[in-house]
């Protein structure tokens, strides 16, 4: 039954994730997107089952990214790192939104400058990709930290 529920949680939390990104496409490609699906890299913290649900929810939404195949394999590991982060970083709460920030803003700003020629400094890349992960990170993923506390019991695995 643990099992079940495990790859359950995994497949809605990639399920959740493709959508949102999906149907915010104009939000969630480019050198300042702001991809609302990236609030959901607050679920490590409620269950490690977000860790492989968010990689398959980044890579499925990366299918139909304009950056290619590039895109598919880093964005969807720099989503995997950034999830085993934020699962290690669960006893602190503030620090659960961070290493999408960072992971994201290092790895993806990198791609949009050398892979594809972004006409900016790399450090101008990295830190637009790093606000847009902010603004959704903290912006929309803390609150939702806080707010599905009431429900915690859901995710539990046993």
């Amino acid at each position: 039954m643990r099992n079940i529920k495990y790859l359950l949680q995994a497949a809605i939390i990639a399920s959740a994730y493709s959508v949102l990104t999906i149907a915010l496409m104009p939000f969630s490609y480019g050198i300042m997107q702001v991809r609302v699906s990236e609030a959901l890299t607050i679920l490590p913290y409620y269950t490690p089952a977000a860790i492989p649900g968010l990689f398959v929810g980044c890579l499925v939404s990366n299918m139909i990214s304009p950056y290619g195949i590039l895109d598919m394999i880093l964005g969807s590991i720099a989503t995997l790192i950034a999830a085993i982060g934020s699962y290690l970083l669960r006893k602190r709460p503030i620090l659960v939104p961070l290493p999408p920030v960072i992971t994201n803003g290092i790895i993806i700003g990198g791609m949009l400058y050398y892979a594809y020629g972004i006409p900016m400094p790399l450090y101008a890349c990295m830190l637009w990709v790093a606000l847009g992960q902010l603004i959704a990170c903290y912006g929309i993923g803390y609150p939702l930290l806080q707010y599905l506390k009431r429900y915690k019991k859901i995710f539990e695995l046993h």
